[in-house]
């Protein structure tokens, strides 16, 4: 198959039987990147540039406390005055809104979610003060910096630019990445570093695979009877198991990604080594390979995570920080993480607990067609030339993105069932790690959940519809004809993305519009109306 790069010799399959003639061993393992050309970087910037626009322009409007707000940016400043979160007034988002600093009250506050987000957001609001652009600034950062690394990743594994700039263009035109870009909350945060440690995975992908390319083709046939080359350590895979760190110390559903792709990295190694003719592969698979994913995937990550703490241990007001030495642990060192693992379990059984089946909830099997999603904010004010206005932020996602991932994902499943590419199935594990632990939660403890938990895997959704308009699009050696249906096919997709997300931009970012002109967007009553 060779729709999607630049050069005909990319099969993307880990098969070997799905080698073209002729096909050398390292560009069946490392399809040729495409040439180098000012656009590979330009095309992602410049589509990032507009997305960051898209994200930066009005961020302090609604100068009001979003959502849970009410609980960050408070948690926030407190980290910034004294490095732990301390308990807040109960009036906080009116002190908020009228730009008080005098929120808090006194003994350390039980949370729910680890600090290293947090830590960003006070980042902004030591830069900007303690408004509303201040304490969404870094959440913006990072979800800018999402669309950037969404191009790159679709880029490298496609090997097209323009098929990297499309999947950039998806990130920043969907709704839903966008609302989450632009409130200061937690989730953000964790997508853009289980991101970020997706990419690195990518990136060690092809360079172990052209080590072992590299090997094979040198090896002599006694060589190939052995399981192939020693890989040792990866620092990016090292790197990676960083950035899922700080995506658990953002917020705990990271974690599901460190199993995810700890699996992924293994079936890469496994495959590389079928492809390059290696006969006694799972051994050396196993001693080499393997033998360093408890560290990479374990190790790294917990140390990444305890230390987002330092903070808490530098403190004696943290909540429950001295829980250890009051039961008579002193014990140096054990004592605190004796106190952290304490405050862990109350952690954990708050989270575990949480049940409300008021409001917006909605279970994981509605997240994909959008029967649920979340209002932030709404407001009644005048100015809008109307008897009656609405102001909004509404966290949905962009229907052309999400009603075309539901076929995308199929696809992929059928693609990868029948071609066995890893690029779709790297998708559907994307989305599965992100998506499928709340059906558990759902069916087993009818745990509290929300629409706007799905943002953690809509960068995999937007791969697998990359992948999907990739292959309308054809191969770069198909005849001009087919090429130019497939152009014109994906292009008119793109504009109904583009359509639709402006059609939906004032809910999305609290512009006051006549009721009129806001009811006209609520197309279903779910839209409207929280589930009960």
């Amino acid at each position: 198959m060779t729709a999607f790069g630049y050069a005909p010799a990319s099969s993307g399959a880990e098969d070997s039987a799905g080698a073209e003639p002729g096909q050398s061993l390292r560009d069946r393992l490392v399809p040729p990147m495409p040439p180098p050309s000012v656009w590979g970087w330009a095309g992602p910037l410049l589509i990032t540039a507009f997305g960051g626009f898209l994200r930066f322009w009005r961020l302090g409007t609604p100068h009001a406390v979003v959502f849970d707000e009410t609980y960050y940016v408070p948690d926030s400043y407190s980290i910034l005055r004294y490095g732990v979160e301390i308990n807040h007034a109960h009036n906080v988002n009116e002190l908020l809104t009228r730009g008080s600093t005098h929120i808090f009250t006194s003994g350390g506050e039980f949370v729910a979610h680890p600090p290293l987000g947090k830590v960003a957001m006070a980042a902004g609001e030591w830069l900007f003060g303690l408004t509303p652009f201040g304490w969404r600034f870094a959440v913006a950062v990072a979800g800018t910096l999402a669309i950037l690394l969404t191009a790159r990743i679709a880029r490298r594994m496609t090997r097209s630019t323009m098929l990297g700039c499309v999947a950039g263009l998806l990130m920043a035109l969907d709704g839903l990445e966008l609302v989450l870009s632009r409130t200061a909350i937690l989730d953000m945060f964790v997508t853009f570093w289980v991101l970020a440690a997706f990419g690195m995975l990518v990136l060690d992908r092809d360079a172990s695979r052209a080590k072992i390319a590299a090997a094979a083709t040198a090896a002599t046939a006694e060589d190939l009877e052995t399981g192939g080359p020693r890989l040792g350590i990866r620092w990016r895979r090292v790197l990676a198991g960083v950035f899922l760190g700080i995506a658990c110390a953002s917020k705990w559903n990271g974690i599901w990604y460190i199993f995810a792709f700890a699996g992924l990295a293994a079936a890469w190694d496994l495959g590389a080594r079928r492809v390059a003719g290696y006969r006694d592969r799972r051994w050396e698979w196993l001693h080499s390979d393997v033998r360093w994913l408890p560290f990479s995937f374990g190790f790294v990550p917990a140390v990444t995570y305890i230390a987002s703490w330092a903070g808490w241990f530098a403190s004696s007001k943290g909540y429950d920080r001295n829980w250890a030495a009051l039961h008579g642990n002193h014990i140096p060192i054990w004592s605190a993480l004796d106190s952290l693992y304490q405050y862990h379990l109350s952690i954990l059984g708050f989270g575990l607990g949480l049940s409300s089946q008021q409001g917006y909830v909605s279970k994981p099997w509605t997240w994909l067609y959008l029967g649920q999603p979340i209002s932030f904010f709404y407001a009644t004010p005048k100015g809008c030339g109307a008897k009656s206005c609405s102001q909004e932020v509404l966290a949905i996602g962009t229907p052309a993105i999400w009603w075309a991932s539901i076929l995308a994902l199929a696809f992929c499943l059928y693609w990868w069932a029948t071609r066995r590419d890893w690029r779709p199935a790297t998708a559907l594990v994307g989305v599965a790690a992100g998506w499928l632990p709340w059906f558990w939660f759902a069916w087993h403890d009818n745990r509290t959940e929300y629409y706007y938990y799905a943002i953690i895997f809509l960068p995999y959704l937007v791969l697998a519809i990359t992948f999907c308009l990739g292959l309308i699009l054809g191969p770069a050696t198909a005849a001009t004809r087919r090429r130019t249906i497939g152009a014109i096919a994906v292009g008119v997709y793109l504009l109904l993305v583009l359509a639709n997300f402006a059609y939906l931009y004032p809910v999305l970012t609290a512009e006051v519009l006549p009721y009129s002109s806001w009811y006209h967007r609520m197309w279903f009553p779910s839209w409207i109306t929280p589930s009960s």
